[in-house]
């Protein structure tokens, strides 16, 4: 087996988020919308709706996320990511529980077969936040959590599909899981003669920095295997210095950084603030990959925004931002073989 030689890493200065790792981050993420308003200091005039929300899809948001939200403003592009609103129990015709149309492309549990020459597997059942727009919010996790000997079956399937170059490892949030369970089975993999590439669709990183640590960084550069982490950031202000200084440790481990980003109403649905997430992604060593239109998922209907308005933003973005730095924007088709540009 090929591998690589794990480079040497170097601790910067502790930051506060830092006393206790990333795991004591992950348990102490605010669960509870009393709490997170309160910490804002929010109207409490809000409360109502953020208990509905929070009945429907729990609140988690990590303490390190929460110092970028200005305190005081129902408004804020972060903070309407993560605060529920009685919006959300709102029936719309169109968004349903599985938009994607998941659960037809999943032949064993954990994993989902969509598209030709790469496969999915549910790394993690949990996420470090809880995103209000997430098309997974109503997915059966419980149902898609195999254990390391049921993992086993599920690479079977892989290694008898010379066709698959790619594992694309997303959950929930896959770096929510222990590092030795990510190592051993990108281990599994990495002995699949047939595979190119590990993608990994994470969060984890911009939620909680310090996730990027010397024990992910070794199991990375220990495969042959072409790593690519596809990023999910919606505003520029979620890319704060830990954001930075994370993403160079990645890029220093030979991890190519992408991005996607979903088009929320309220958030970052206009020309300035996607010029703006554009210019300090790449500041950030990240390069814009795709600007997903909403997947109308149940709950989430108020973040929408119209396909036509959609490729108007684009097509001003792309009269104000350098070509590399325009994102393709994309709906996701349940049953169609790659994303559908718009």
């Amino acid at each position: 087996m090929i591998t690589r030689t794990p480079i040497a890493v170097h601790r910067e200065a502790a930051t506060p988020f830092e006393r206790g790792g990333w795991q004591r981050q992950l348990r102490e993420a605010i669960r509870d919308p009393v709490e997170l308003c309160r910490r804002l200091r929010l109207d409490p005039s809000l409360l109502p709706g953020a208990r509905t929300g929070h009945g429907l899809f729990p609140v988690r948001v990590p303490v390190a996320y929460l110092e970028r939200i200005r305190p005081g403003d129902p408004a804020d592009p972060l903070l309407r990511q993560v605060l529920p609103l009685d919006a959300e129990a709102n029936a719309v015709r169109g968004f349903v529980d599985d938009p994607l149309a998941e659960r037809e492309h999943t032949p064993r549990p954990g994993l989902i077969h969509k598209y030709p020459g790469r496969m999915l597997l549910i790394a993690s059942p949990t996420c470090a936040i809880n995103c209000r727009y997430c098309f997974r919010r109503h997915f059966p996790y419980a149902d898609n959590a195999p254990s390391m000997r049921e993992w086993e079956k599920t690479l079977d399937y892989l290694r008898s599909d010379g066709s698959i170059q790619e594992v694309i490892f997303s959950g929930g949030d896959p770096l929510a899981s222990p590092d030795r369970r990510l190592a051993a089975l990108v281990e599994r993999l990495d002995a699949i003669a047939h595979l190119k590439r590990l993608r990994i669709h994470t969060r984890l990183p911009v939620v909680i920095p310090d996730r990027i640590d010397d024990d992910l960084l070794g199991w990375l550069t220990a495969t042959r295997l072409q790593t690519v982490m596809v990023l999910h950031i919606n505003h520029a202000r979620e890319i704060d210095e830990a954001v930075i200084a994370a993403c160079a440790r990645l890029k220093g481990a030979g991890v190519t950084l992408l991005n996607q980003s979903v088009l929320l109403r309220g958030i970052n649905d206009d020309v300035e603030s996607l010029a703006a997430l554009s210019e300090r992604l790449f500041e950030a060593g990240i390069l814009p990959y795709y600007l997903h239109v909403l997947d109308p998922v149940t709950g989430a209907a108020h973040f929408d925004v119209p396909d036509d308005e959609a490729r108007e933003l684009v097509e001003a973005l792309r009269q104000r931002i350098a070509g590399f730095l325009l994102p393709r924007l994309v709906r996701e088709v349940p049953g169609e073989r790659s994303k559908t540009p718009l």
